[in-house]
């Protein structure tokens, strides 16, 4: 063999040996998890606004009689949609159960969607007849008090603050106000959220109701409920504090958390009206009582809310004022 053709087999060898290697790894690199939170979410440290003074928070007028769809009374409200078209009505995305999108239709839907589809129904006989539009917990004054609605029905629980820039129907729901953790957590009480992180949304009675509580927890204010879910599964808070009726529609989206404790308020929906528009809020109390009376009420609640046990049947109206 030549000192040619040997030296050739020798940087052949070699390049093979070199295929078959494996290189080294590179060089590891630590980078530290950031817990992102939702956007808008703010530690809330500062009181939200006073109480007002007492009042009978569930009185409403009484109602009109409820004129036949397409009759509405001339010069009424209610004429002045229908000549529109549409019943314009601000409603919530979010929560499941009461006003939330289906991903499969893309359509909102839930109770509180459907009472307001039965007072399009009132007006124009076809439940159609209805223009939804989003609105967060924290607008729904002010979407009320511009026009930018005609109605609000958004889990709006009646107090007497908001009783001074809008009006309400009587009440449609009641829920109570209780706590959502994780399982196993032990977080069943007021005292038990004591220095603990606490979500709620905000320009909600629900937040307003934890910030007044001594020992107060520290709380976490967002934008919508389903913010505070994605915060509770990320270890951001260690509860979330509102009404048992949004809260069972969390535990459906998650069946690693629960509700717990006793009520830590009580908490009447009703539907929203601008003021000046009495009328409308008649016409509306006379749309609740009939599907109180023709068991449309039930039927709503066990499509929508089953999950919240057996129907407790629709509560009753209080009346008060001329």
């Amino acid at each position: 063999m030549t000192t040619r053709i040997a030296a050739g087999l020798l940087v052949i060898a070699l390049l093979a040996a070199g295929c078959g290697s494996v290189p080294p790894p590179p060089p590891g690199v630590s980078v530290d998890p950031v817990a992102v939170r939702p956007q808008e979410a703010q530690d809330v440290t500062s009181a939200p606004p006073a109480a007002a003074e007492q009042c009978d928070r569930e009185a409403s007028l009484p109602p009109d009689p409820l004129p036949a769809p397409g009759m509405m009374p001339p010069g009424s409200t209610m004429a002045a949609i229908a000549a529109r078209g549409r019943l314009v009505v601000g409603v919530d995305q979010n929560t499941y159960g009461f006003g939330y999108r289906d991903p499969a239709t893309g359509r909102i839907e839930g109770f509180d969607i459907d009472i307001a589809r039965e007072i399009a129904r009132a007006i124009f006989g076809d439940p159609d007849r209805i223009d939804l539009q989003v609105v967060d917990a924290r607008d729904r004054e002010t979407a009320l008090m511009s026009g930018q609605v005609d109605l609000i029905v958004r889990t709006y629980s009646i107090t007497c603050e908001r009783k001074r820039s809008v009006d309400f129907s009587t009440v449609y729901f009641v829920a109570n106000q209780r706590i959502l953790a994780h399982r196993g957590s032990r977080i069943d009480t007021a005292d038990d959220l004591s220095g603990r992180r606490v979500c709620a949304v905000t320009g909600t009675t629900s937040l307003s109701n934890l910030f007044a509580m001594d020992p107060r927890p520290v709380l976490v204010g967002v934008t919508t409920w389903t913010d505070c879910l994605v915060m509770l599964q990320q270890n951001q808070v260690d509860a979330i504090s509102t009404d048992d009726a949004v809260l069972a529609g969390l535990v459906e989206q998650d069946p690693t958390v629960e509700i717990s404790g006793s009520s830590l308020a009580v908490e009447p929906y009703g539907v929203g009206v601008g003021k000046d528009h009495e009328d409308l809020v008649r016409f509306v109390n006379a749309v609740l009582d009939r599907i109180r009376l023709d068991g449309t009420w039930n039927r709503l609640y066990d499509r929508w809310l089953r999950g919240l046990g057996p129907s407790p049947g629709p509560p009753a109206a209080t009346y008060g004022g001329p």
